[in-house]
């Protein structure tokens, strides 16, 4: 394979993580490939460029040195931004209008474009993800699908690409990026001595066990679903009944379902179900609850059906779960 030469594009209040995780790890790939294979060049060349500046003050107040933004690149990455209070609006993404052209203007040309956490807001400045599947750290996929409602946002994706456009979940989604790459242009041997060289877990495939709904944003109070939240939330313990759910507002089962679905995009059994997993991961990390009891106390009958939603939703079983977030004497009490 020839070499290929990847761009990461820096602007103010970029996340220095996110740059160097990446600029670290293929170099680390072409360390092991030169002393490995002893290949007479390194299978990447990398460059942090920017647009129309030398210095970068990153987030932070961290100062990086850039190149004058160039066409010559096989691969332009964009990392995230600064997001401040868990917000990101398009009035702060417009202060970046000659990245978000730059970015425009290099996929034009035909060069593949990559984004990590929320540098997927960049690409959607730029008008890449439209029409396209995403995704970017699940704290901020919901305001990624309210501000560009042309995207197919996908919260629980770790890594997606769409005809030439590639997108990676959160913060150390930096890491899962880099070796795809090395696995792509430099073949998965590589990509297995880099991983182990530098300790990292080729197994993740989601970003749905490390979700945490408690940072989601809440609705506001007075929406009807907000109503209709706080009730099934009162009775997460008892089986789901829409005709009694519906009863308890005066409407017909039909008008809940409506106008629940017009605010939420989604259904009260849809968010029952995910409250109830809320409450069963909380669990599951605090306490030595058994399975079962677990089970019944987030209102199912069934130790399986529970376990299969569960495991739907989270990717992972309750007993994996509790394995990886829990704590030793808690995995000892709860066997």
């Amino acid at each position: 394979m020839g070499q290929t030469r990847v761009a990461i594009l820096l602007y103010a209040d970029c996340l220095t993580m996110e740059v160097c995780a990446v600029n670290d790890l293929l170099l680390l790939a072409n360390r092991i490939a030169q002393t490995e294979t002893s290949c007479a060049s390194p299978p990447f060349i990398v460059e942090t460029i920017s647009v129309g500046r030398r210095r970068v003050t990153a987030a932070g107040g961290i100062r990086l040195s850039a190149s004058p933004a160039s066409s010559n690149m096989d691969l332009l990455i964009v990392p995230g931004l600064d997001f401040g209070g868990l917000d990101i609006s398009r009035t702060r993404l417009a202060e970046h209008g000659r990245e978000a052209a730059f970015i425009r203007r290099t996929f034009a040309r035909g060069v593949p474009v990559a984004s990590i956490c929320v540098g997927a807001f960049m690409l959607a400045e730029a008008g890449l993800l439209s029409g396209r599947k995403a995704t970017t750290a699940w704290l901020f996929a919901p305001i990624l699908a309210r501000l560009y409602p042309a995207i197919d946002v996908r919260p629980d994706a770790l890594l997606l690409e769409d005809t030439g456009v590639t997108t990676a979940g959160a913060f150390s989604a930096a890491t899962d990026l880099a070796l795809h790459l090395v696995r792509t242009f430099a073949g998965p041997t590589l990509a297995q001595q880099t991983a182990n060289v530098a300790l990292i877990d080729q197994g993740r495939d989601s970003q749905a066990p490390f979700i945490d709904r408690r940072l989601r944003a809440p609705i506001q109070e007075d929406k009807f679903s907000a109503r209709v939240q706080r009730w099934l939330v009162n009775h997460v313990d008892e089986p789901y009944d829409l005709p009694r759910l519906a009863a308890a507002f005066h409407i017909s089962p039909r008008t809940l379902l409506r106008r629940f679905k017009k605010e939420t995009d989604t259904s009260p059994l849809a968010y029952l179900q995910q409250h109830r997993i809320q409450i069963a991961q909380e669990l599951l990390r605090s306490t030595s609850l058994t399975v079962a009891q677990i089970t019944e106390r987030v209102g199912y009958a069934d130790v399986a059906t529970f376990c299969s939603l569960f495991n739907r939703r989270v990717r992972l079983s309750p007993t994996a779960y509790r394995k990886r977030f829990s704590n030793p004497a808690i995995i000892d009490a709860a066997e």
